[in-house]
């Protein structure tokens, strides 16, 4: 049972390392995740406008040449003018012009509208290209901030992220899930010891007769105010000493 004890109490001192060096980090682990996700959504909308544009202009290019075969085919029907025979054929091939040349007319305001489209799509790319640019320099400042930090602490936090392994294999399934969810659950902290008669948690007095049992290490007590697991000096000292 006090190896039990041990190994719990040792993997929260662990745990508690790797959280100090987390905070020395500050926030840039968070917001470098922010910029990473505003960066992505840049280059989408940036990939839709340039679809947008691309799409503008190929619609552009089929307008302008339809209305190149249009005024062809209108050249063609003014050559054959002099040609008709009756009334009949003359009022047929006017009917023709005349629905070529709406065609026309309608074509080219479509023309116009597609090219206002791709023109505002072009200005859109340069904004978010800009915007993206402009992100992707603090992202690199942020990156570069979040090296020296953990450059400096690497060669300890391997260390212990490698003891931790070993100290998790150590516990058995049911133990090691009760650190992890009152870990979750208290911020942190699972496993604390008695200092000055309360709980090093919550700091709620812990009763007399329950810290002399905690002396003998026989067993796993829980505050009855947090649920933290409790343990004695003699377990923190023995652990500390050689972690």
């Amino acid at each position: 049972m006090e190896s039990r004890l041990r190994n719990l109490f040792a993997l929260q001192f662990i745990d508690s390392r790797l959280d100090e060096m987390e905070e020395l980090k500050g926030d840039l682990p968070g917001e470098i995740k922010g910029i990473e996700e505003r960066l992505h959504d840049l280059a989408t909308a940036k990939a839709t406008q340039e679809q947008l544009m691309k799409n503008a202009f190929a619609q552009r290019d089929q307008a302008d040449s339809d209305i190149i075969s249009l005024k062809e085919k209108l050249e063609r029907y003014k050559a054959h003018q002099t040609k008709v025979r009756n009334n009949r054929e003359y009022d047929a091939l006017m009917k023709e012009m005349d629905h070529a040349t709406e065609k026309v007319t309608k074509l080219e305001q479509d023309m116009a509208a597609l090219e206002t489209k791709a023109t505002v799509a072009r200005g859109e790319i340069e904004i978010l290209t800009g915007q993206f640019d402009e992100l992707n320099k603090v992202l690199e400042e942020k990156r570069a901030d979040l090296s020296v930090i953990s450059a400096s602490n690497e060669v300890e936090e391997s260390r212990y992220r490698e003891e931790r392994r070993k100290m998790a294999g150590k516990l058995g399934k049911s133990d090691l899930a009760a650190y992890e969810r009152i870990r979750k659950a208290k911020r942190g902290k699972a496993v604390v010891p008695v200092e000055r008669d309360a709980c090093g948690g919550c700091y709620n007095r812990v009763p007399p007769q329950k810290i002399l049992e905690l002396k003998q290490n026989s067993r796993v007590y829980t505050c009855e105010h947090c649920g933290r697991i409790l343990v004695s000096d003699e377990i923190v000292k023995s652990v500390v000493g050689t972690l």
